[in-house]
């Protein structure tokens, strides 16, 4: 069995002033998804798209990502503690951020870049979606890094021990989520979307690639025991998780009926 190796959440520390490996992982995120749009570009896979188009679409994406993933968690895990304790909102630092509600400020950042530059919407949520993968798998690593979403009691070999839960080996989900929805989408829809698809199709593999990987991810997490029993045992991320797989399905059905290039 494996244990845990306890890491410093302080990536840095100079007299007050902390970053932490949470936020360096966030910001790893970031800057992958900038030199990786800049390269993709420079490739000529975006006709029409400016490397400068990036910067700013970066900077919109920023912003929906941070606030809508910490008001998901707020409001889709914790609403009664964060309501009665409304400063601890801010504290970014302690982890509590929802990939969905990120994902709904990342659509929402989308809408606003394609109002502003009159572009049509699945153009850039395409190229976005290839984009994504390898700054989730930063975020999963962040979230091992701080002992956190680990997973339920396992007798495989590979099960590890997180002293600060209790003496029990058990799935590094955090690791199995790096692997799927970060490293291996990020392999499929590299691969996918390196020749012409029809408008919607990446985005729609995006959607069911990262909905089928959480929710079978979410069998070996354990759930959260402030969450009220949700229906047929799903947990919240596999309720939440299951409408982009639909949604996915939907859309790349209709976009390969459509047959139009992007």
């Amino acid at each position: 069995m494996l244990v845990y190796p306890h890491i410093n959440p302080v990536a840095i520390s100079i007299g007050p002033f902390a970053v932490h490996w949470y936020g360096v992982m966030y910001l790893l995120g970031f800057l992958l998804f900038y030199f990786l749009g800049k390269y993709r570009i420079k490739r000529g896979l975006y006709p029409g798209w400016q490397t400068h188009d990036v910067d700013d679409l970066l900077f919109y994406g920023v912003l929906g990502l941070i606030i809508g993933a910490r008001l998901g968690y707020v409001l889709f895990y914790k609403p009664a503690y964060y309501f009665g304790n409304p400063l601890e909102i801010f504290q970014l630092w302690h982890g509590g951020m929802s990939f969905h509600g990120g994902f709904i400020g990342v659509l929402l950042a989308i809408t606003f870049y394609a109002w502003q530059r009159r572009r049509p919407w699945f153009e850039i949520s395409d190229f976005v979606a290839p984009l994504i993968p390898l700054g989730l798998a930063a975020g999963r690593m962040g979230n091992f890094i701080n002992g956190e979403l680990w997973g339920k009691p396992t007798a495989l070999s590979w099960g590890m021990i997180f002293p600060h839960v209790d003496d029990l080996p058990r799935h590094p989900s955090q690791l199995y989520e790096f692997a799927l929805e970060g490293v291996a989408l990020f392999i499929i829809l590299w691969w996918f979307s390196v020749k012409p698809k029809p408008r919607a199709a990446v985005s729609a593999l995006f959607l069911i690639g990262y909905g089928s990987f959480r929710f079978l991810v979410e069998f070996a997490r354990e759930p959260d025991n402030f969450l009220p029993a949700l229906p047929f045992h799903f947990s919240m991320g596999q309720w939440l998780s299951l409408p982009m797989v639909l949604a996915g399905i939907a859309i790349i059905l209709w976009a390969y009926r459509r047959g139009n290039n992007s």
